[in-house]
C-alpha cells in the first residue's frame, strides 16, 4: 500500500467502522472498483465483503468513477458539504448513488476518538475549540474573498461592479433601440 493508499484508506475506513449504516449499505456492492480521481492523482479502491474500502489495483474499467475538483483538500476544510456536490460520478448508478449518500453523509465523530486519547471532558473542550477555530477559519475565509473581489472591482478595475454591468446593459439595450428606430425612418425615406 502506497503512503497515498495509506494516508486515505486508512481514515476513511476508520470512520466508516464508527458508522454501521454506512458499513452495511457499502456491503452490498461488495466487490465494487471505485476509482478516485483529483487532478493528477488517482486511485483505484475495491469494497470489501465487510463493506470497507481496500486499495486495489486498476484492472479494466472501475464501477464507478469519482472525479473531484482539484480544490477538493481546500473544500474539505472549510466547505465540507460542498464536496460531493461538485464531484462528477459516473458508472453504475446504484453504486455512485450508494458511494455519494455515504460520502454526503458520513461524519467523523472527532470527539469520541479524542476521549480514548485524552478523556471526555479534554475532549469536549478541544472539540468546542476545533469548532470554533473552523468557524473562524470559515469567516476569514469568507471575509478575504469578499475583500479581494472588492480590490479587484474597485482598486484594481481587474472586475466588473454589478451596477457598471448593469448600466451598461442599459446603454446597449438604448443604442439597439435608437438604432431601431433609424433604421425605421431610414426606410420610410427610401420607401
Amino acid at each position: 500500500m502506497s503512503q497515498l493508499e495509506a494516508l486515505i484508506v486508512k481514515p476513511l475506513n476508520h470512520v466508516l467502522e464508527a458508522s454501521p449504516w454506512a458499513v452495511e449499505r457499502l456491503r452490498r456492492h461488495a466487490g465494487a472498483h471505485v476509482c478516485l480521481r483529483a487532478g493528477p492523482l488517482a486511485l483505484t479502491l475495491c469494497i470489501d465483503g465487510r463493506g470497507l474500502l481496500q486499495a486495489a489495483e486498476q484492472s479494466g474499467d472501475p464501477d464507478v468513477t469519482i472525479e473531484l475538483n482539484e480544490d477538493f483538500p481546500a473544500k474539505l476544510l472549510l466547505e465540507r458539504e460542498s464536496v460531493m456536490s461538485s464531484a462528477r460520478l459516473s458508472g453504475s448508478a446504484d453504486v455512485a448513488e450508494t458511494l455519494a449518500f455515504v460520502f454526503r453523509n458520513l461524519r467523523w465523530d472527532i470527539e469520541g476518538d479524542l476521549a480514548a486519547l485524552v478523556g471526555d471532558i479534554p475532549a469536549r473542550r478541544l472539540s468546542l475549540a476545533g469548532s470554533r477555530l473552523m468557524h473562524e477559519m470559515r469567516s476569514g475565509a469568507g471575509r478575504l474573498s469578499g475583500n479581494l473581489v472588492e480590490y479587484a472591482t474597485e482598486e484594481a478595475g481587474l472586475l466588473v461592479s454589478p451596477a457598471a454591468a448593469g448600466e451598461f446593459i442599459r446603454d446597449v439595450d438604448g443604442l439597439r433601440d435608437e438604432m431601431a428606430r433609424l433604421e425605421k425612418r431610414i426606410a420610410r425615406l427610401g420607401g
